[in-house]
């Protein structure tokens, strides 16, 4: 793999210069409609105004005009996908040079104010960690890579999407080509309507297709006989008059099949080119293997399945053929096909959901993928089993401008079961937090971290962080955290272990409540085998490691005060803070303290 900004420079230089080449042909066939049109104009008033000329001189501008709008749509067409390729590799150099945010996919419609990290942790939302990894333009692709985030995943699950994200890192085409049909699919796609149509009870029949090609090739032969043969018309306006009962009686079985096939098949049809790219695309990955055969029913490809549905409806759609509606009506045409579409939707109906799942977490692996490429220095880390543990060396966050990151160490494990972290505002507590955080997040979704090394185990993620008070609900911001809190400790009586990260533990209440408090709420957490920060501006609350130690230790971050301005190194140190200079730097804006 070549380094990634060159290679996507080098690809964007092609995609511009794509874009402009056909734009240019674009504009002159432009130019030739516009031509023929008047000339077209000019001769057809020869024609039927002063009637200088005959009237065929229309014809072969009719068929030039033609012709041109049929190669200016191509071109059109042509010209926007070289556009979105540019796009795509525009926005993977503004992704690595850290300008990004506020022009990808958000996410918004995902946070949930009661889930315990994604406000906090800046998962969605302008500048987010949604925002930075996806590169998915399918609404199901988008919501599999924000559930990703939102569920931890289990040890085995997160090795088995390294694995398959390591083998798709290098797979530009594959996620070039995601990016262009993807976004006709999540303009045109109604996946909620295609997915209740597939849902919906079906009554297939082979008994009632094998009566009504009987009675088909009954009246057929009925009138070769009396075509050919001395045979009277009786016999064929008998078996005629059979089948149109037949058909008749079907009518109220039939009619709402042929009104509901049309909008499914056109959302499949759109689908249809996703799947297949994704069908021809060679994996070896066992994840990536599983999703593969999980496409396949009964060891035929979605993509052929969904081919077998268009050709029943286009077929279908020749009844609307005045012509061939008398031929229709003998061959029982619209009840024959619409038996078939029954029949196919009783056997792939109930696989529809398993294909648009399949495809999204695909096109989720292929934005993890995306995230490992842009960054080839940041690792995958090892997933850990046994003992809850989190040992992370030069730690950063990955949604800081990397001149901009100060990396830490961190170990937390065996009888270290959390930190106090003490310092001023500004200093880096928050930011340390939501380091540690994401990038638990980040591993356990199966992406690399930003790091230098990183050895986790599985872990159920809680923080109150960014806890606010809301007036619609009628609580306080304290309130508001104590619920926030609560909610921490209950989920420790899951199944997996809680790395807890909470900032400025109840500092909305009086000092001697707050240190009763928080004392309480951590220790009940360490005694639960969580694992976590707890940070602080509150020196008296640096105390509680003391009392909960060798379990629990202080560290902090230090702040300086030159000439009236404060300055942070925002590296983590052992022990608790000894200096303050708030006193000071409120006198250095003129504040009488």
């Amino acid at each position: 793999m070549n380094e990634p900004r060159s290679e996507y420079a080098h690809r964007l230089e092609v995609a511009e210069s794509a874009a402009r080449r056909w734009g240019v042909r674009e504009r002159w066939i432009s130019h030739a409609r516009l031509a023929v049109f008047v000339a077209g104009a000019g001769v057809a008033w020869l024609a039927f105004g002063s009637r200088v000329l005959a009237a065929g001189w229309l014809a072969p501008i009719v068929v030039l005009f033609l012709a041109l709008v049929i190669v200016h749509d191509r071109l059109i067409r042509r010209h926007r996908e070289a556009q979105r390729r540019a796009d795509f590799y525009e926005r993977g150099i503004a992704r690595i040079e850290d300008r990004w945010s506020g022009t990808g996919e958000r996410g918004e419609d995902f946070c949930d104010p009661a889930h315990p990290y994604a406000a906090d942790l800046d998962l969605f939302g302008e500048g987010s960690l949604f925002e930075l990894l996806c590169t998915a333009r399918t609404p199901v692709g988008q919501r599999t890579l924000a559930d990703w985030l939102r569920t931890p995943a289990a040890a085995d699950v997160v090795r088995a999407r390294q694995a398959a994200v390591d083998e798709l890192r290098g797979r530009l085409d594959l996620r070039e080509d995601l990016w262009l049909l993807g976004e006709d699919v999540r303009s045109r796609l109604n996946p909620v309507a295609m997915l209740r149509w597939g849902a919906e009870p079906a009554a297939p029949s082979p008994r009632l297709r094998a009566v009504a090609a009987l009675l088909v090739s009954v009246s057929l032969g009925a009138l070769a006989l009396w075509i050919f043969t001395d045979a009277g018309l009786l016999p064929a306006l008998v078996a005629i008059g059979a089948q149109s009962g037949f058909a008749l009686r079907l009518r109220r079985r039939i009619a709402p099949v042929i009104r509901g096939v049309e909008g499914p098949t056109r959302d499949l049809a759109i689908l249809a080119d996703l799947l297949e790219r994704l069908e021809r695309e060679p994996v070896s990955a066992p994840l990536l293997v599983r999703l593969r055969t999980e496409l396949e029913t009964d060891h035929v490809s979605p993509s052929r399945r969904i081919a077998q549905l268009r050709r029943l409806v286009d077929l279908l759609d020749a009844r609307r053929n005045q012509f061939f509606a008398p031929i229709g009506a003998l061959l029982l045409w619209g009840t024959q096909l619409a038996l078939a579409v029954e029949a196919w939707r009783a056997e792939c109906g109930p696989h529809l959901e398993r294909w648009l799942t399949a495809a999204g977490e695909i096109e989720a692996l292929c934005a993890l993928s995306a995230y490992a490429y842009e960054h080839p220095d940041d690792p995958f880390p090892e997933i850990a089993e046994g003992e809850p543990v989190f040992e992370g060396g030069d730690l950063g966050h990955p949604l800081i401008p990397a001149e901009r990151c100060v990396r830490n160490d961190l170990v937390l494990g065996g009888d270290r079961r959390g930190l106090v972290v003490s310092g001023s505002n500004m200093s880096g507590k928050s930011t340390l937090l939501r380091t540690v955080g994401v990038n638990a997040l980040l591993a356990l979704a199966g992406a690399p971290v930003r790091a230098r090394r990183l050895r986790l185990s599985p872990f159920t993620v809680a923080a109150s962080i960014q806890v606010n008070d809301s007036l619609q609900e009628g609580i306080s911001r304290f309130y508001a955290e104590i619920k926030r809190l609560h909610q921490v400790v209950e989920l420790t009586g899951g199944s997996l272990p809680v790395l807890f990260l909470l900032d400025e533990i109840l500092h909305g209440t009086n000092s001697h409540d707050r240190r009763i408090g928080a004392e309480a709420v951590v220790r009940g957490l360490v005694d639960r085998g969580a694992l976590g920060l707890v940070t602080t501006h509150d020196l008296a609350l640096a105390k509680i490691a003391d009392e909960l130690a060798p379990r629990l230790e202080n560290v902090h971050f230090e702040d300086q005060l030159e000439d009236g301005e404060i300055t942070f190194d925002f590296h983590l140190r052992s022990g608790v803070v000894r200096k303050s200079n708030a006193l000071e730097l409120m006198r250095s804006v003129g504040l009488e303290v």
